[in-house]
């Protein structure tokens, strides 16, 4: 592995220690070296807060100058909540950076890195570039279409099936893959199941099996008519809002008593089969900062999402068990594809053992 690689990998596992908090800013870590040595670093810890390369440059003062700083995504060049990154680069008198990847965002996108070379900064850019880039996936994704990232999150057995014919699924998988799951949901702005999930099961969707400080997502139900119970443990709880996404179907009595078990309940339009508008669902979350979305099931709202290809990726867990059965729950609901031309295509996919269990995780390919 070349100098660059090394500390750039270094940059990118400080970056990773900020996923679920940065939002609606991307993670990013920062390195400052000198001489082969480690002189400070750094990472953003959340919106608002100090970008990962001014936190590196404060920790390293004077002993940045002659220095170079490796940072996984381009330094911004404008004034938002803090100042332009690499005005703090140029002042701290830093002799190289070395890029991961450059910022998708349109108002930077070039100009952090045209301004570092105006001021004679030697400038490296694509250094595990594929890594860097696979970090700020939700961020890239939001920022320049308006819309969340989407994970479909499913546990399963080894034939497909996430319930036996009896609708029992509780518990598939062992302890080490629902605490990847709860550890999931704090790195997701928000958590989505549909109403046939809630009346089943009654989740509480928040993260409770990670031992360190977590983030608690927004919850969202899709649920057309509104038969969410008001008292359901989703709405209950008062950790981070719980939103009821419902159409005009809904009975306005329905409505009001879960306006008053402190659900918000947002009225969207209907596609064509009287459900939510999952698309318009979508947009809607953008115009709340939500970056990005864990789809939890159940089997009918996977369906959906998967046939009007919302997906972006998507984490299996695998149980090592048969449940079998025609009547059993499929993962996947709905009237799927007539032709395997049609059929949604995985990349990129990943494969390892979870205690018992295995999970698969995989990008979807778009058409």
């Amino acid at each position: 592995m070349s100098s660059d690689a090394f500390w750039m990998k270094r940059a990118l596992r400080l970056a990773r220690k900020a996923i679920g908090w940065t939002s609606p800013n991307p993670p990013v870590g920062a390195v400052i070296v000198k001489n082969d040595l480690l002189i400070a670093e750094g990472y953003h810890e959340g919106a608002g807060k100090p970008h990962a390369e001014a936190v590196a440059l404060a920790k390293a003062g004077k002993e940045a100058e002659g220095s170079t700083l490796y940072v996984t995504l381009e330094p911004c060049d404008h004034y938002g909540r803090t100042p332009p990154c690499t005005q703090g680069i140029i002042a701290a008198k830093i002799k190289r950076v070395v890029i991961g990847t450059v910022d998708p965002n349109p108002i930077v996108n070039g100009r952090g890195i045209a301004r570092l070379k105006e001021a004679g900064i030697e400038v490296t850019i694509g250094i595990l570039e594929r890594e860097a880039k696979e970090l700020i996936e939700p961020f890239a994704k939001f920022i320049t279409q308006r819309i969340p990232f989407v994970t479909l999150k499913l546990a399963m057995s080894a034939d497909g099936k996430i319930a036996t014919k009896t609708r029992k699924s509780k518990w598939l998988t062992g302890e080490p893959a629902r605490r990847l799951a709860h550890r999931l949901r704090h790195e997701h702005d928000a958590v989505m199941v549909g109403v046939g999930t809630i009346i089943a099961d009654d989740p509480q969707l928040n993260v409770r099996l990670v031992r360190s400080k977590v983030k608690q997502p927004i919850r969202v139900v899709v649920d057309s008519k509104a038969k969410t119970p008001p008292t359901a443990k989703v709405i209950g709880s008062a950790e981070s809002p719980c939103i009821i996404a419902t159409t005009e179907q809904a009975p306005e009595e329905r409505v009001k008593k879960l306006l008053d078990a402190g659900a918000e309940v947002w009225i969207l339009p209907s596609d064509s089969k009287g459900r939510v508008d999952l698309l318009e669902l979508l947009k809607r979350l953008a115009k709340q900062n939500v970056v990005s979305v864990l789809v939890e099931g159940g089997s009918e709202l996977s369906g959906e999402f998967l046939t009007q290809r919302l997906i972006d990726r998507i984490i299996l867990f695998i149980a090592p068990l048969l449940i079998g059965g025609r009547n059993a729950m499929l993962a996947f609901g709905g009237e799927g594809f007539e032709k395997l031309s049609d059929a949604v295509r995985l990349s990129e996919i990943k494969l390892r053992k979870l205690g018992e269990d295995f999970v698969l995780t995989a990008s979807v390919k778009k058409s």
